[in-house]
């Protein structure tokens, strides 16, 4: 029996016979042309997109040290809330990036100044997040 087999685009024509097989022929496939299609009738123009939705204000930060997303990701939990006071190490907020959840934690000892997310929100990189002052 003869075969023809296409392997990394070289078509190998193979002859098998029950107690052995044997290379007949050896070359290069060629990628099969498309048929032209018939010329579609022209239709008029579609209709204006309606404009994108503009993206919110950037949040103005507060004095002190801002901590800020070291990913894009969304907000699973905000576990402070302004005016308490927080230790260095202490998680302030949980950021899911890729199925991981993210601990982001007080740079130093200080008072939240200000939260900018909430549960639930996108973040992008460099986003901010929260002010220690």
């Amino acid at each position: 029996m003869r075969y023809k087999v296409t392997l990394n685009n070289k078509v190998y024509e193979v002859e098998v016979e029950e107690t052995s097989a044997m290379l007949v022929d050896e070359y290069e496939a060629l990628a099969p042309v498309a048929p032209a299609a018939p010329a579609a009738p022209v239709a008029a123009a579609p209709a204006a997109a309606p404009a994108p939705a503009a993206a919110p204000a950037p949040v103005a930060a507060a004095a002190g040290e801002q901590v800020t997303a070291p990913m894009p990701g969304t907000i699973l939990k905000v576990n402070v809330t302004q005016g308490a006071a927080v230790k260095k190490g202490d998680i302030l907020v949980v950021l899911e990036a890729m199925k991981m959840e993210n601990e982001i934690l007080a740079p130093k000892d200080g008072t939240v100044a200000q939260i900018a997310v909430s549960k639930g929100a996108t973040v992008d990189t460099g986003a901010l997040l929260a002010v220690i002052a």
